[in-house]
């Protein structure tokens, strides 16, 4: 059963020219959770990051072992936090997580609801441009929790699937529908109807499906 290895949250702090809350540090003990995300996790660019569909979010731990296969020179970085998740769990990734999943973490109830949209924050963090497009290609994005029953979670709980939407997608799905070139409308069209998926993502996908020209992903 996939478990909860470290619960992570941070404070808004400058990084040379640029303010952000990229950056989060282990809890110990049990921290609350709600609609907005969990306690003491602040957000720095509330234009991108943060509300209740960007409450929390995950990462699987053994993406980072395929990172540092795929880019050993980052390898001393790529260590737990260095994608900025508030969740690091183990036995869970882009391939078993699927958008409508409700999981049982602790006592909240939370839900799979998109991918990670990567930015220029990681690039900054790794300084490395190419990690953004790095990210993009392999998929090991993470995922967004939004809360359906806010509670508490500590790091060694259990992550329970309570329900799966009939006809659900990965998150692995998801985002290589969503990159692919060209663009797969039909594919588009059918991602946009699937339950439980953020409601930027799924209305980036009605629109990209009937456009000739395919507006920017939801960050």
């Amino acid at each position: 059963m996939p478990t909860l290895l470290q619960l992570r949250t941070g404070k808004a702090r400058r990084i040379g020219e640029h303010v952000t809350a990229y950056g989060k540090d282990p809890r110990e003990g049990p921290v609350s959770v709600h609609a907005l995300g969990l306690d003491g996790d602040e957000v720095a660019n509330t234009r991108v990051h943060g509300g209740p569909e960007k409450a929390v979010y995950a990462f699987g731990a053994s993406s980072y072992l395929l990172w540092a296969a795929e880019h050993p020179r980052h390898t001393a970085c790529l260590v737990p936090g260095a994608f900025g998740e508030n969740l690091l769990i183990e036995g869970l990734d882009e391939q078993s997580a699927h958008v409508g999943d409700r999981l049982r973490i602790g006592t909240a109830l939370v839900e799979i609801c998109q991918p990670r949209q990567p930015c220029a924050t990681l690039a900054r963090w790794f300084d490395d441009p190419q990690m953004v497009k790095a990210m993009v290609r392999n998929g090991l994005c993470g995922w967004y929790l939004r809360v359906l029953e806010p509670g508490t979670l500590s790091a060694g709980d259990r992550v329970i699937l309570e329900q799966r939407q009939p006809g659900s997608w990965s998150i692995a799905q998801v985002v290589k529908a969503s990159y692919r070139s060209p663009a797969d409308r039909a594919e588009l069209a059918e991602l946009a109807q699937i339950p439980g998926l953020a409601s930027g993502w799924a209305a980036w996908a009605a629109r990209t499906a009937t456009s000739e020209k395919p507006g920017p992903k939801p960050l």
